[in-house]
């Protein structure tokens, strides 16, 4: 799925309601991002701050794991780090630590920042395949966003067809893998991101020995092949890629994990 093939009693009965809508956003996972811009002469500050507020989390017992990754292509001055796959009820966790690092982040990272941006990414295994066991984590990532076209229609499309490539995918055992997630609350950013991992350079830029389309087509049957992929461009406004890295010098990692 590289980007040139792929264009996530009234009182009782309240009170269940409740209850049952608790335990739906339990099941929710998310992963939250925050996105650093810096320029390229307070890298090296940048990155120092950065362990810095790393060592304050560590001291402080947070529980919960950053990973970071540097932009290699697009802006190559930007890093984002991600959680883990969470309940919403982690993040309300999280919140004393970096209340209690706070001062740390202030005085030795945002001294060095040119712009930060954060959102909420919503998890979608129906809209994701990867093999059993495996990570996201990978000493690279293929980054593609998807910003679709107002409204309902171009949302529930997309959704459609990124299920049905995804059920062929598993029917198939296509041996090309990927993770969906919908954006949340990023204020004007992109809707969906499609996350594809890889081991090394070359695995990025190696096509599949099956292409995405011919797949869905072996699966599917070249008609509704066809229009699958006319509904999926008719429902997209923009779409934008970018390779990362891994870094383990700014990852956190929580003690245990």
């Amino acid at each position: 799925m590289k980007s040139s093939i792929l264009w996530l009693a009234l009182a009782a009965s309240l009170s269940c309601a409740a209850a049952s809508q608790a335990a739906d956003t339990e099941k929710t996972l998310v992963v939250r991002d925050f996105t650093d811009s810096v320029a390229p002469a307070d890298q090296v500050a940048y990155e120092a701050g950065e362990k810095s507020l790393n060592e304050c989390m560590r001291q402080h017992g947070l529980k919960y794991s950053w990973t970071a990754w540097v932009h290699e292509t697009g802006d190559t001055y930007t890093y984002s780090y991600t959680t883990d796959p969470l309940p919403w009820s982690a993040f309300d966790d999280m919140q004393a630590v970096f209340k209690a690092c706070d001062a740390t982040n202030r005085a030795n990272v945002n001294p060095h920042l040119k712009s930060e941006s954060s959102a909420f990414m919503e998890v979608h295994p129906e809209l994701s395949h990867m093999a059993k066991g495996s990570t996201i984590v990978q000493p690279y990532i293929e980054v593609i966003d998807f910003k679709l076209k107002p409204g309902h229609e171009a949302h529930e499309a997309f959704i459609d067809v990124v299920k049905k490539i995804t059920a062929a995918a598993e029917k198939s055992k296509w041996p090309n893998y990927y993770a969906t997630s919908e954006i949340r609350d990023a204020a004007g950013g992109p809707d969906f991101v499609i996350v594809l991992p890889a081991k090394t350079w070359a695995e990025i830029g190696k096509e599949p020995d099956t292409p995405l389309w011919q797949m869905v087509e072996n699966v599917y049957g070249k008609a509704d092949a066809q229009a699958m992929r006319k509904s999926l461009n008719d429902a997209m406004q923009e779409q934008t890629a970018h390779v990362d890295s891994y870094s383990a010098d700014l990852t956190y990692k929580a003690a245990g994990k």
